[in-house]
């Protein structure tokens, strides 16, 4: 039950950043270009929770990112379950306290779903292919995500932390108790 209500506090977070994303961040943008926070938020809930947890709200997410405004329906839940399941890698091969380490993550985390949406927005709706914008709006939203990383990363760490102490504690009676 306590995953529960930690589910439906992780999803009224996604509709805060969600309203930041389409308000917030309209007013600050670099050449015009946004931060994608989704991206951070589901590799962050990927690395401090349990599997099963970050995929379904990786899916849920991404449903109602598709709903409101995507073109076309899964596509975003698809990708942001991705993320998810790399962010379970990350966790078991690299350390969260590093702060390198965790910028690394949000670039690759970037450019895979960002480089993957494009490609497939191309091939479904038929749109044309424009690398050189494409790669200069990617740059951008790579450095405005590294940019948001840092600054958050001591907020994220803090938050993550008591995530992964209600996910990943071991409930283990030992033969001396």
């Amino acid at each position: 039950m306590k995953k529960f209500f930690i589910g439906l506090l992780m999803y009224i977070i996604f509709i805060v950043l969600y309203f930041l994303q389409a308000d917030f961040f309209s007013w600050f943008t670099i050449a015009g270009i946004s931060p994608n926070i989704f991206v951070i938020f589901i590799l962050f809930i990927g690395l401090f929770t349990d599997n099963k947890f970050s995929l379904i709200l990786a899916l849920l997410t991404g449903i109602t990112l598709d709903l409101i405004g995507g073109r076309t329906l899964g596509v975003t839940a698809i990708l942001f379950m991705l993320i998810a399941i790399a962010a379970r890698y990350f966790d078991k091969n690299f350390s969260k306290e590093n702060k390198f380490s965790i910028i690394i993550m949000v670039v690759g985390m970037t450019i895979g779903f960002e480089v993957i949406n494009y490609f497939l927005n191309v091939v479904i709706l038929e749109i044309s292919a424009e690398i050189m914008a494409f790669l200069k709006i990617l740059s951008i939203e790579i450095l405005y995500n590294v940019l948001l990383t840092i600054i958050l990363y001591r907020l994220i760490l803090k938050l993550g932390s008591l995530l992964e102490g209600q996910f990943r504690q071991k409930n283990i009676l030992t033969r001396y108790f």
